[in-house]
């Protein structure tokens, strides 16, 4: 992708992008954060998983969006897919090596994903 200034946009390194996406969670507060490193589990459908929550369906809504907007703009990366926008309860959005989840609480507690993928190393990051 090209700027307008003819420089390249180069995607960021995984551990780049997985520390902006955290930035962009908790700008927007978003509770409970986490990181689950898959790279270890055999048939892991992906590198990370970066897992957060906000407290009402306009603030899940507000996170993914905030995510989206902050990778397009500062990296020119889009999610292979986003997914969940309408209901709000969980957003995903796929960036291949990094997918992030952003759940209503009940959801959240409902689909389990950390106990779902418990082998995972896990990496808490402090509410903003």
């Amino acid at each position: 992708m090209k700027t307008n200034n003819n420089s390249l946009i180069h995607p960021p390194d995984s551990k780049t992008l997985r520390k902006r996406i955290v930035e962009s969670l908790q700008d927007v507060k978003g509770k409970k954060i986490v990181q689950l490193d898959l790279r270890h589990l055999d048939g892991a459908p992906t590198e990370f998983f970066i897992i957060c929550e906000g407290e009402s369906h306009p603030q899940v809504q507000a996170l993914a969006e905030r995510v989206y907007r902050d990778l397009k703009q500062e990296a020119g990366l889009l999610p292979l897919h986003y997914e969940g926008q309408l209901q709000a309860n969980w957003i995903c959005l796929d960036y291949f090596d990094v997918v992030v989840h952003v759940f209503y609480p009940q959801a959240r507690e409902f689909y389990q994903l950390e106990q779902l993928w418990s082998d995972a190393h896990v990496t808490v990051f402090e509410t903003v």
